[in-house]
């Protein structure tokens, strides 16, 4: 699309060549930024749309990439219509007049664009998902939701955190259900005296009678300790699609099992026991107490 055409087309209906220009040029950059909106909305975001689905991205975190894609759209459509509407010396100035705003622009907002890459990354490599258990420094909850911005995570003490999403990828993150089993471990302290082998099988049979242990990976149990009063046992099991409720519940159930057997068998789980000796002197107390008269 052309502006002279146009512009000869308005002086033969009798127009300035002044005024024709001017409302030619208008008119191609209207048709050229309206024929390259519609053409991005019904081609590139489609696309877009597609690739991340492909990615097993949920439709809240493909929401504010295909906003992003359509702001990038307005800019090509604007762009390209300022220069076949050949407003070359206004566009050239817009640049200028926008790199400088970029730039100072960037200086002040530092943070938020740091945020905004990290939650890219977020999208893009999915370390977690929105309803998934993580834990990152001393916090942990469960993902509510996920911007290109913010993350925010609910706290199992119902306290809901708002959370920079540079936060989140600048350290490291545990996302326990990342995977369909997770594995659980807890140490059992018995005494010197108990029987390490009666111990030990009492420990697996109490994971292989509940429901919420897996037989395949194992339960297993191993010495892990000798500390000062006890005899320390790690048991690990593994658990199937777990959860925040699921790891608490199967563990509390397990070891409360494990404790009733013990009692039942006579085998001690000793707390550490601790001695205090020495004596107390007191120091210049002649003055103090006069001798009893004979």
């Amino acid at each position: 699309m052309q502006v002279e055409p146009i512009s000869n087309f308005f002086q033969n209906l009798g127009l300035g060549s002044g005024l024709a220009g001017t409302i030619a040029q208008a008119l191609v950059f209207v048709l050229v930024a309206i024929l390259v909106y519609v053409l991005g909305k019904a081609i590139v975001v489609p696309i877009v749309d597609r690739s991340l689905k492909s990615r097993d991205l949920d439709e809240h975190a493909r929401n504010p990439i295909k906003k992003l894609t359509s702001i990038v759209i307005v800019f090509v459509a604007i762009s390209m219509a300022f220069g076949l509407a050949q407003y070359g010396n206004f566009l050239q100035s817009l640049a200028t007049i926008a790199a400088a705003a970029t730039l100072a622009i960037g200086l002040a907002m530092q943070d938020v664009l740091s945020n905004f890459v990290a939650g890219i990354f977020i999208f893009t490599d999915k370390p977690f998902r929105i309803g998934d258990w993580i834990e990152w420094d001393d916090n942990a909850g469960v993902v509510e939701d996920i911007s290109l911005r913010v993350t925010r995570v609910r706290t199992f003490d119902n306290e809901l955190l708002t959370v920079p999403n540079s936060q989140l990828t600048d350290g490291v993150i545990k996302n326990p259900v990342a995977k369909d089993q997770l594995r659980l471990k807890f140490v059992f302290g018995i005494g010197y005296d108990d029987d390490i082998d009666a111990a030990t099988d009492i420990i697996l049979e109490e994971a292989e009678d509940h429901e919420g242990i897996l037989e395949d990976p194992g339960p297993s149990v191993r010495l892990v300790e000798l500390g000062d009063s006890s005899v320390g046992l790690q048991s690990r099991i593994w658990i199937d699609n777990p959860s925040r409720s699921d790891f608490v519940k199967t563990r509390g159930e397990y070891v409360q099992a494990v404790k009733e057997r013990f009692d039942e068998e006579g085998i001690d789980i000793p707390y550490p026991n601790r001695t205090i000796g020495g004596g107390l002197e007191l120091a210049g107390m002649d003055s103090v107490v006069e001798p009893a008269d004979d």
